[in-house]
């Protein structure tokens, strides 16, 4: 009696756990070969067509097209045995080799991989051949050798084989030994069938690769290894011997900021944009609100407190940009309050203090505020208050002598406006070239919350109100 095995939805690789039936390859009572593709299924990655290890007759598919199946859940089963014309199985030695495989403790895996005792070595078969035990014909006397099989095609030398040894028929049939792939020369422990692709389009043999996976399981890793080995060996065998460099921990501030700063590359998706402004008039407007400085002169107002008012209106058109992205509910949270950030250098590295409820301030007291958290970051005396809960922030690198920048968002912010150096630059003004005083303004936003026409008029209106102070006093 045949036996029936179940075929199982093999682990494909890359960490994939599901996958989706594209397409049949195989109807139910139809003859299948060792290693013949039976179903097409896609994965996250790619599409693959699956090979079944059976040869014999399907008897049963599971799952219908577009039907999507965990790893490890029944595929079809295969009544295995010798196939006659009518396409019915018999007890014969191929039912035999395909107990032993799996008994041996071989599984639902791919062909050419086995965890037990090497498999029994077999041909190629076709669907529509015919299989037949290769030593059938075999003398009495002649010792017991594992079935083999062979494609039952019309070559003449065939026929003359039954009084050699049961081995030398197949090694004397060129035509035989030709059909033969080159993945039917031996047992090769890859699952994949990624990786069995990966390593034909770069001509790598397997069979000279050490798998790292469990039982010598050949990965997809291994392959690449192989292939970088391949093309870059001969550079380095010329490098020089590396030396050991200095290690800095990332601990205390600079631990802080890289935590922040990687979180905020990994989870948010940022856009940025620039444009160059003609802030000669604000710089006017800035030294006629200073005067003279003389004897009961009150403090100087600050470029970074223009700038943080100017940001203060600019928010209030434009609210999406003061807001906060929660990822488990996907939600956009809008906040109402301005709690604007500055970043700020000290010897410890960089922080960002916050001015409370910056909305409800003027440039006077923003500039009060901006100079008394600059003070205490760099006495190493700020509040952890005090560097928390920020919903928008400032930051003046113009002040390292540089015109641009692409800021990373202070996580979980959703924008931050840089700003460069203010520095005399050859202008258009008034349908004449001119000197004028410009600086370069740069907006990063999380483009979660806005699109770019958001954006684009957020910087605008910065841009308008830095080229035409009369915009900002309007806000004083």
């Amino acid at each position: 009696m045949p036996q029936v095995f179940e075929f199982r939805l093999p682990d494909l690789g890359e960490g994939l756990t599901e996958a989706e039936i594209v397409r049949w390859l195989v109807e139910v009572g139809e003859v299948v070969a060792i290693d013949q593709p039976v179903v097409e299924v896609e994965t996250a990655k790619a599409m693959v067509e699956v090979p079944c290890p059976y040869g014999g007759v399907v008897t049963a598919r599971f799952g219908e097209e577009g039907t999507e199946l965990p790893v490890g859940a029944p595929l079809l089963t295969v009544a295995v045995g010798s196939v006659e014309p009518s396409g019915r199985t018999a007890e014969s030695g191929s039912g035999t080799g395909a107990a032993e495989a799996e008994s041996s403790g071989s599984g639902n895996v791919l062909v050419g991989y086995g965890t037990g005792a090497p498999p029994v070595r077999r041909r190629r078969v076709r669907p529509e051949g015919l299989l037949a035990p290769a030593t059938a014909a075999a003398p009495a006397t002649a010792p017991a050798a594992p079935p083999a099989f062979v494609p039952a095609v019309p070559v003449a030398p065939v026929a003359p084989v039954a009084p050699v040894a049961p081995v030398a028929p197949v090694a004397a049939v060129p035509v035989a030994v030709a059909a033969v792939p080159e993945e039917a020369r031996g047992p090769v422990a890859v699952v994949s069938p990624l990786v069995r692709k990966l390593a034909r389009q770069h001509d790598l043999d397997l069979r000279q690769l050490a798998g790292s996976g469990p039982a010598g399981l050949i990965l997809r890793a291994d392959v690449e290894s192989a292939i970088r080995s391949g093309a870059t060996a001969p550079q380095e065998a010329e490098e020089p011997p590396r030396t050991s460099g200095e290690r800095v921990p990332l601990r205390g501030v600079r631990g802080a900021v890289a935590d922040k700063l990687a979180r905020s590359r990994r989870e948010i998706p940022d856009a940025t944009c620039w444009v160059d402004a003609d802030a000669t008039e604000l710089m006017a407007a800035r030294a006629a609100m200073n005067g003279d400085g003389g004897p009961g002169a009150g403090p100087k107002v600050s470029v970074l407190a223009l700038l943080a008012r100017i940001c203060t209106a600019a928010l209030a058109r434009y609210p999406e940009l003061n807001s906060t992205v929660d990822q488990e509910a996907r939600e956009i949270v809008r906040l109402s309050g301005v709690h604007l950030g500055f970043a700020a250098q000290t010897e410890r590295g960089l922080v960002v203090p916050v001015v409370r409820d910056a909305q409800a301030r003027n440039t006077e007291s923003i500039g009060a505020e901006i100079t008394r958290l600059t003070e205490a970051a760099r006495t190493g005396t700020l509040k952890p208050a005090e560097l928390t809960g920020g919903t928008f922030t400032l930051n003046n690198y113009g002040v390292f002598g540089v015109d641009g920048s692409t800021p990373i968002i202070n996580h979980p912010e959703a924008a931050m406006l840089g700003v460069g150096r203010i520095v005399p630059k050859p202008w258009v003004h008034e349908g004449e070239l001119a000197v004028r005083r410009v600086v370069q303004l740069s907006l990063t936003f999380d483009h979660r919350v806005c699109d770019g026409g958001t954006a684009g008029g957020f910087l605008r209106y910065v841009a308008d109100c830095v080229e035409q102070p009369a915009l900002l006093l309007r806000m004083l």
